[in-house]
């Protein structure tokens, strides 16, 4: 059975906490898009770590982690952070690399700095990870794929093919220094040497493992709102961060597809630009970020600081929508638990009229917030495990939110660890 675990926002929803505990039951883990711009963070037995590209079962010892072909591959990143959880006494993890992934190359992390700098103040809050200039050589065609690291003529070639073009840009427009051809294919040679014990043809291992009724996680990175075509366009990722595409990122027929767990947390967070129709700040949104998250809200990549907001009925309905939810897992109640009164988002005001359906961005950037205001429940939850044992006012707040969003919430996170999790029954 293949499961995808997916985020209904802007990321940073706690898609990895979730993708870990639902690990145990797993056989493969695959991370199916984006790159190594986004994390995941997760609390385990282990200790706490921030995971960029590697899957969130790495952990357990039974599990095969798979980067997909959908993903922007990171060679150096991914062997670092293999190293960097192996030094933690965490079990080597058997790790699969599809050979139709494409490489990162020195010179996108370069241009995406560079373009950040030439942008200035309309810059898009890149990472600069090199995501944005990997994903348009992917698509214009001039991409590295792994399998090619492995065919030395055509890699000399490409690289003098692809070296000409980019120091045109490089030289002219950016006024920087030029990509040395000889330099790059030596890089690329210990790419190879360093990748080539985990390469597979993963679409082929995948369709044996669902013959043989493997369960199988696509784990996706950011959120619905993030996504190229469905988001907050132009302040968007650069991958599809849909369910769906976990098929073609994967390698698998879409139909094997059979349960979307879509992660949305009790409030809101985003790094990063863009429209955040619920967003606070000053003092109220600097407390929520203190207690946020395990140990604050900051991004698991950057370090940045998280922007703020309360929970966002408009955007999680939407952003469930697209993904086509099965299951809603609700993240980070505990959190909660200082606030005499919580205000939910449960309309924008556009142009004097209110609505409940996500808008195009243009629109967007004018919505103001229609708060309603819950009464909060004043207490520590974490350690409860039965959705009985919550506080009323406690599970009053999860009921509204999944009536108002229209999907079951099935799975609550009453804390950062594997164990703090609360299955809740559908009558």
């Amino acid at each position: 059975m293949v499961k995808a675990v997916v985020g209904a926002n802007w990321g940073d929803e706690g898609k990895g906490k979730i993708t870990d505990t639902l690990a145990e039951e797993a056989d493969i883990i695959v991370r199916f898009q984006g790159g190594a711009n986004a994390g995941h963070t997760i609390v385990n037995n282990y200790g706490k770590f921030a995971l960029h590209t590697l899957p969130s079962g790495v952990f357990y010892g039974h599990t095969t982690s798979i980067i997909g072909n959908g993903v922007a591959l990171n060679i150096p990143i991914l062997m670092d952070e293999i190293a960097s959880i192996v030094n933690r006494n965490v079990p080597k993890p058997k790790i699969l690399v599809s050979d139709r992934a494409q490489v990162v190359m020195p010179y996108h992390v370069l241009l995406d700095q560079y373009e950040e700098e030439r942008l200035a103040g309309k810059s898009f809050g890149s990472t600069k990870s090199g995501i944005a200039p990997f994903y348009s050589d992917k698509y214009a065609k001039i991409g590295f794929q792994v399998s090619e690291l492995f065919e030395e003529a055509l890699l000399r070639e490409k690289v003098a093919r692809v070296v000409e073009m980019k120091n045109v840009l490089f030289e002219h427009f950016y006024h920087k220094p030029l990509i040395d051809a000889a330099e790059l294919l030596d890089t690329l040679h210990d790419y190879r040497d360093k990748i080539a014990p985990y390469v597979c043809d993963v679409s082929a291992f995948l369709d044996t493992a669902i013959k043989e009724g493997k369960t199988i996680l696509l784990e996706g990175q950011l959120g619905t709102l993030k996504d190229p075509d469905h988001g907050i366009y132009p302040m968007v990722t650069s991958s599809s961060t849909l369910a769906a595409y976990g098929a073609i990122g994967a390698g698998i027929p879409p139909y094997e597809i059979k349960q979307i767990i879509t992660v949305c947390k009790a409030y809101s967070s985003a790094v990063g630009a863009g429209a955040f129709v619920s967003e606070i700040f000053g003092e109220e949104a600097d407390e929520l970020r203190r207690r946020g998250g395990d140990g604050g809200e900051f991004g698991a990549t950057t370090g940045r600081p998280r922007r703020m907001g309360w929970f966002d009925c408009v955007a999680s309905k939407y952003g469930c929508r697209l993904q086509g939810t099965t299951d809603v897992a609700f993240t980070v109640l505990d959190v909660l638990g200082y606030l005499d009164e919580i205000p939910v988002c449960v309309g924008y005001e556009i142009d004097g009229e209110v609505t409940t359906d996500f808008p195009t961005t243009a629109k967007l950037e004018k919505a103001k917030p229609v708060l309603k205001t819950l009464p909060g429940w004043k207490c520590d939850i974490r350690g409860i495990k039965n959705y009985e044992d919550l506080p009323q006012n406690c599970r009053d707040y999860v009921e509204f939110i999944e009536e108002q969003i229209g999907y079951p919430i099935t799975m609550v996170s009453n804390g950062p660890g594997r164990e703090d999790i609360i299955y809740r029954s559908q009558s």
